[in-house]
Formats: C-alpha cells, sequence, structure tokens
C-alpha cells in the first residue's frame, strides 16, 4: 500500500486531506508541523517503510514548510514532495514558487482542489515506483 504524509498545522484541511487519501486508499499519517512530520518521516524510512509521497504546508508553527522541505531533501533526495499554502504576508504563489525552487515537485493553493491533488499524488506514486 502506498504511503502519504501530510504535514499541516489546520486540523480542518488536515482531516479534509486524509480523508481524500484514504478513500483512494493510500495508507495516511499525519503530523502538526515540520519538526514532527520529519521525525514521522525519518522513522519510516529508518525501517523501509518509506513515505512514497509528503504533503506539507508551508507556514506553520515550530518549523516552517520551507525548512521542512529542505530537510526532507537533504534526508532523501528523491523524495516527492507536494507544497500547499493559503499564504501568509504575502502571497500564497510567492511561497509556492519558493517551495518549487526547492524541490516540491507540485503546488496547490488552499483551498485544495481534491481532484487534483488526487491526480498529483497519483502521479507521483507511479514515479516512486518507476
Amino acid at each position: 500500500m502506498d504511503r502519504i504524509l501530510i504535514i499541516e498545522d489546520d486540523e480542518y484541511v488536515q482531516k479534509m486531506l486524509k480523508q481524500t487519501l484514504e478513500r483512494a486508499g493510500y495508507e495516511v499519517a499525519a503530523a502538526t508541523n515540520g519538526a514532527t512530520g520529519l521525525k514521522l518521516y525519518e522513522s519510516k524510512l529508518s525501517v523501509s517503510e518509506p513515505f512514497n509521497v509528503v504533503i506539507t504546508d508551508l507556514i506553520m508553527p515550530e518549523m516552517e514548510g520551507i525548512e521542512t522541505i529542505t530537510k526532507l531533501r537533504k534526508s532523501n533526495p528523491k523524495v516527492k514532495i507536494i507544497a500547499i499554502s493559503g499564504g501568509g504576508r504575502n502571497k500564497p504563489e510567492d511561497y509556492l514558487h519558493l517551495a518549487g525552487k526547492l524541490g516540491a515537485a507540485r503546488t496547490f493553493t488552499k483551498p485544495v482542489d481534491r481532484d487534483a491533488l488526487l491526480q498529483a499524488v497519483s502521479e507521483l506514486v507511479a514515479k516512486n515506483q518507476a
């Protein structure tokens, strides 16, 4: 079964993403910030049960999404990352553009289009298996 890690501090958004992905047949784990998400990612990597895709918010407490992406890519350069953002002080596109430059394979503004997200996850899982 393909594994997805969601790193999202907004409880409602996290729940919506988790339900959407589980209904599509994915095994899903979730964390509320980048620090916790990174620990969870590395724990699965060490037992040979890596996550196929990581979906991370960019504006979060404790560890921002940009730092999370950088550390994930350092831990595993081949990790498939989807970045999502509703913005903050700047427009979401500003943060998402930077996330893409740092290695996010796909980016989405909030509210996230569920069908587009599922399509992106499916494509990235397929690339992982190729």
